[in-house]
């Protein structure tokens, strides 16, 4: 009897000790907004939704951006995992994973509206972060935004403070290239793969090759530009190509060309700082096979200046967008100054715009588009979320070709950082597939002055 009641006690002990353990995490609107699934990756750990949030979310859910489209998914999942259920109780999220509950506002002390003088939405959900903590003191109670500013004012509270890390690169100073460098190569080497068009990769001491990864091999007086082909499984020589009279400057541009043209490749990303032609490539390129696609798309995400929507700006739909899209306009322009009127290209792309053929569109108005037999270029990828990017390639349908492109240092979006952009996402967690190329490219060529502008400020 003695030890029926102790084993019972243990037991007891144990689940306290397992519960308090388990950390209570307090999520921002800004998680949500960036995943609509956020409250499902934290394990088997607790997730509080603060009142506050559900109404800032309440004026996100209309519109046609994919903030909004994040909104209403969360909305709706939400509601069908509270059915049946108070929301104010813990609800369980599932087998291996926490409870989830919504807090509503209360007093509390220290109150954060009081601390940092203002009623603001952020305040309200620190002073839920705070009440948490002395509601259940055995328990860490973490603060989780992908707003910089609201983790220092939760630190400020003594209140603990992380950003959202699901879809975060852990150390993009070792984010994939997609190109390595070997020195050292004899001229036998070299003239081998000349002369039989490849070489296998263990001779040249290469045990694993990534697929579609480049290679320049270098000695002392020679060098070859080349791929992994992981069809043939050689690594083959590369020649500069001219497309659209475009014509690669160095050898990440070649590089970058040959991944946009080869037809075994469905999915490819453009990494590099402004002036590097990533964009200019990517349509050129698409241009040149534009006759084995339906359609081609070229879009960016909008991200207004000063973070307000576009629809205060005067004018249609067409002129409010018209600024955003400016710069995919101007490198079609100079395709199209490379040849004279008079000339067959030329025409071609003149009836390739009026015909729809080619279009030029914000991101967020293919929406519900199908992408079956379409080459869709997704510029300034940098300001997506993974989960943004994961939504426009789970579209693509049979013959649809997707590139991005973008700086992942150059972010204009203030919940996205270089380490969890979906660009970076993209390339990370990507990289081994055989349908898949990646290009970082370093070296600008825009102009002396741009470069100066991209070294040294």
């Amino acid at each position: 009897m003695k030890l029926l009641v102790f084993l019972k006690k243990t037991k007891v002990m144990a689940e306290k000790k397992k519960i308090s353990t388990k950390k209570i995490f307090v999520l921002d609107t800004s998680v949500i907004l960036h995943n609509h699934q956020a409250i499902t990756t934290f394990e088997d750990n607790d997730v509080v939704i603060p009142i506050t949030v559900l109404e800032e979310l309440d004026n996100f859910k209309k519109g046609n951006e994919i903030k909004n489209f994040e909104a209403r998914e969360f909305i709706r999942s939400f509601d069908k995992i509270s059915e049946n259920h108070s929301v104010r109780d813990w609800i369980s999220l599932g087998e291996h994973r926490g409870y989830v509950k919504v807090v509503i506002d209360k007093d509390v002390e220290p109150d954060a509206k009081k601390v940092f003088g203002a009623d603001k939405a952020d305040h309200r959900i620190l002073n839920t972060a705070t009440l948490l903590s002395q509601e259940y003191p055995e328990r860490k109670v973490v603060v989780v935004t992908k707003d910089i500013n609201l983790r220092i004012k939760a630190k400020a509270l003594n209140l603990l403070a992380a950003d959202f890390e699901t879809g975060k690169v852990q150390n993009i100073d070792t984010l994939y290239s997609g190109i390595i460098t070997l020195t050292g190569i004899s001229a036998d080497t070299i003239n081998k793969i000349y002369s039989e068009k490849g070489i296998d990769p263990i001779e040249l001491g290469i045990k694993d090759a990534i697929p579609n990864s480049y290679f320049i091999l270098k000695n002392h007086s020679h060098s070859v530009l080349a791929f992994y082909n992981n069809i043939s499984e050689r690594i083959e020589p590369l020649e500069k190509h001219t497309v659209q009279k475009i014509t690669p400057r160095n050898a990440e541009q070649v590089f970058a060309l040959h991944a946009i043209l080869n037809k075994n490749v469905q999915l490819v990303t453009l990494q590099g700082v402004a002036g590097t032609g990533k964009t200019l490539l990517a349509l050129a390129g698409a241009l040149e096979q534009r006759r084995d696609f339906r359609q081609i798309y070229l879009a960016r995400p909008i991200v207004p200046l000063s973070n307000k929507d576009i629809g205060f700006l005067p004018g249609d739909a067409k002129e409010k967008i018209g600024p955003y899209m400016e710069p995919l306009f101007d490198n079609l322009k100079l395709i199209k100054n490379q040849f004279i009127d008079e000339q067959q290209n030329y025409k071609e792309l003149i009836s390739s715009l009026e015909g729809d053929k080619l279009v030029i569109s914000p991101l967020a108005y293919i929406r519900g588009r199908s992408l079956s037999n379409i080459c869709f270029i997704v510029d300034e990828a940098q300001n997506l979320t993974p989960h943004e990017v994961k939504t426009i390639i789970s579209r693509a349908g049979e013959n649809t070709k997707i590139i991005f492109t973008g700086d992942i240092y150059q972010i204009d979006t203030p919940y996205l950082d270089s380490q969890s952009n979906g660009l970076s996402y993209l390339i990370d967690k990507i990289k081994y597939h055989p349908i898949y190329a990646h290009v970082r490219l370093e070296k600008g060529e825009r102009s002396e002055l741009a470069n100066l502008a991209n070294d040294l400020l």
